[in-house]
């Protein structure tokens, strides 16, 4: 016989409470998710009863993305249902362009960015342009759309892109071609970048300025603290550190606070500049464009920062992401790497060294342009997209969508669907661009969602082709690059080394050497 004492008697009421609350939770969920409650008839693959799609998540999280893309592909409508862990959230996502067309253009204002976005991203970009709705993104998209449509920026770009290409990048290549050193190629596109928006953005050569450095790692901080948020599969987690202020959300504030001593101080110091001369960068066209507006002097430089410290994130790490996944596929392909080159080869000969191609030089380069939009196509900076849903509302597909869910939709897997691209969706294939006469055709926006779509396409897309086509054109003319790990091959391209945050890194960087051609 047993015989229970007093300390086993003490512990029983616990045991029976926590067997009695997951029999709760278990029968809840189980009749939830039973044919008789049907929610949807979105298929939810390796959903379960409590936990919802977590196990997958763990078991993927490395290969998050491919995941994702084999879910999809194995439905008809290449939709999914997705549910959190504890029922604490429902949502779909899709890869389908029609939906996706549905999502972003055609019942655009039932799909917000709303508070999952908001509550994540809030104290990086607070009110600015990436993650408000309403009134505040229409008053900011209408000054941006403007701007960014005026000549007179375009050739502002283009002249800061070739100035940071002759006066750093590419004398950093050549000293590293002499010394035939092994470098990480994805940090000196990221360090490129970011000198090249810090320009364009703020009209300050951060080379020369002291603190940039310390903005730099305080922006990449705060990032990856924000893409760990958004992968956070309990999101209380975050938050309670958030709330004790602890461990990565304490060096979160601490990055935000190195963010804003920047952005003002540069904003206190352009007000002074404004004053005496004409300058052409983001900030000072916005200063520009606001001062009409009815603001208090401290509402206003916060409302610019937050503008401002938007196309940073937007600008910063997309173009460097496309560009390293670019050269490790071009690594991998050397045919494809050749026709780029003789391409190079047939514009006009010139003298000048390092040569930098013109803006109209840039317009005739139909084949890189495909190889740049195929390499996107496969590895899009942006691989996922969200917005939340104000209405209950079905999807052309018949996906039913309720109040308050997410709604995400993959470019990633988008650019990796048969029904998209065909039979040979997983080859690198530039042609596949192009018309008969080898000139480029883009394709349909909801087909290649990278540049997102509908009226929140990127303003900067036909900038964002000028600096990658300038930066690639620059490199494969003077240079032949040769990635340590043998580049982008075929075998490759199924397995490829990212790592999972808001924009598609490579992990463990491109290390390359460079060799002269």
């Amino acid at each position: 016989m047993f015989e229970l004492d007093s300390s086993s008697l003490t512990f029983l009421p616990c045991f029976t409470f926590f067997i009695s609350l997951f029999f709760f939770f278990y029968f809840y969920f189980y009749f939830s998710y039973s044919p008789c409650h049907p929610k949807t008839k979105t298929p939810s693959p390796q959903s379960y009863p409590i936990i919802g799609n977590l196990p997958g998540f763990l078991r993927n999280h490395r290969r998050f993305h491919d995941w994702v893309t084999e879910l999809l592909s194995q439905t008809t409508s290449s939709t999914i249902q997705v549910n959190s862990f504890l029922n604490l959230s429902h949502g779909i996502c899709t890869a389908d362009p029609i939906n996706i067309q549905h999502l972003l253009l055609s019942n655009f204002s039932n799909y917000i960015k709303g508070s999952r976005y908001h509550s994540v991203l809030h104290e990086l970009l607070r009110h600015g342009i990436f993650s408000v709705d309403g009134h505040l993104w229409t008053l900011q998209r209408k000054i941006a759309s403007h701007e960014f449509n005026t000549r007179s920026l375009k050739h502002f770009i283009s002249e800061v892109v070739k100035s940071e290409i002759s006066k750093s990048f590419i004398p950093f290549l050549s000293d590293a071609s002499d010394r035939n050193i092994v470098f990480d190629l994805q940090e000196l596109l990221q360090d490129f970048t970011f000198k090249n928006i810090c320009n364009v953005a703020f009209g300050v050569d951060s080379s020369c300025k002291q603190n940039s450095s310390e903005f730099m790692k305080a922006f990449d901080d705060a990032v990856e603290i924000c893409s760990s948020r958004f992968t956070n599969p309990v999101p209380a987690i975050w938050k309670t550190k958030r709330f004790l202020n602890i461990g990565s959300e304490k060096r979160f504030k601490e990055a935000i606070k190195v963010i804003n001593d920047y952005a003002m101080e540069i904003l206190k110091s352009k007000e002074k500049e404004e004053e005496e001369t004409t300058n052409f960068d983001l900030l000072s066209r916005f200063m520009a464009a606001s001062s009409s507006m009815e603001m208090e002097e401290e509402e206003k430089r916060k409302f610019l920062r937050d503008i401002v410290i938007s196309f940073i994130l937007a600008g910063k790490d997309s173009t460097s992401t496309a560009l390293t996944w670019f050269f490790w596929l071009i690594a991998g392909h050397p045919r494809c790497g050749s026709l780029i080159r003789e391409e190079l080869s047939s514009l006009p000969a010139s003298e000048l060294r390092p040569r930098i191609f013109s803006y109209d030089e840039l317009k005739k380069l139909h084949y890189l342009h495909a190889a740049l939009s195929e390499s996107m196509r496969l590895f899009p900076p942006v691989p996922i997209n969200s917005r939340l849903t104000v209405d209950d509302d079905v999807l052309p597909d018949g996906t039913h969508v309720r109040k308050g869910w997410f709604a995400d939709y993959s470019a990633y897997a988008v650019g990796r669907m048969e029904k998209a691209w065909g039979r040979n969706y997983m080859e690198f294939k530039p042609e596949r661009w192009l018309n008969g006469d080898g000139v480029f055709q883009p394709s349909d926006q909801f087909r290649f969602p990278v540049f997102h779509c509908g009226p929140r396409m990127c303003l900067g897309k036909e900038m964002a082709y000028v600096q990658m086509k300038s930066i690639a054109a620059a490199v494969m003319n003077e240079f032949e690059i040769l990635a340590i790990d043998g580049g982008g091959t075929a075998g490759r391209i199924m397995d490829p080394p990212y790592t999972l945050s808001l924009v598609l890194k490579m992990r463990g960087g491109l290390p390359v050497q460079i060799r002269r051609r």
